[in-house]
């Protein structure tokens, strides 16, 4: 996704922080696009950051991937997606993929990329049409040390 210096070292961010900051941003998404998110929709997973060989440290690194739904009627999403976009322009992001439709029918789609902070965020049409989800992925991150993550 970039070419930084692979020594650089990682971001420090607690899980829940990450989680917070996730929601607050596909949060902030949503009021942009006029849209709702259903909170009992919200999902967080992590997992263990996984280097260029398959190699994984023991030290507690880790990817988050944030995803929330939000109801919305389907031909409001192309609009939805619209306004998100002009934001994220605006707020330094790289849009890495775009589309309002797919052969004529609704299929919205948003891909971005935050340089500054290597995350991607998306919004897209579900299977399911009335939906909007909204997702964010991080790069690897690196939790607080803590006594019992030293200690192993």
């Amino acid at each position: 996704m970039s070419t930084s210096d692979p020594n650089e070292p990682l971001p420090v961010m607690a899980t829940q922080d990450a989680q917070g900051w996730a929601q607050h941003m596909t949060e902030f998404m949503a009021q942009t696009a006029g849209v709702t998110l259903n909170p009992s929709s919200t999902g967080p997973t992590f997992e263990a950051c996984v280097g260029e060989k398959g190699e994984v440290a023991k030290d507690g690194r880790y990817t988050m991937s944030y995803a929330v739904y939000s109801p919305a009627p389907l031909d409001q999403h192309p609009e939805a997606v619209r306004k998100i976009r002009a934001m994220l322009e605006q707020q330094g992001f790289t849009i890495k993929g775009y589309r309002e439709t797919v052969n004529g029918k609704v299929a919205a789609l948003l891909d971005a990329f935050q340089p500054s902070g290597r995350y991607l965020v998306s919004v897209e049409t579900t299977v399911t049409k009335e939906l909007l989800l909204f997702q964010i992925n991080t790069r690897c991150l690196m939790p607080p040390a803590t006594p019992s993550a030293t200690s192993s």
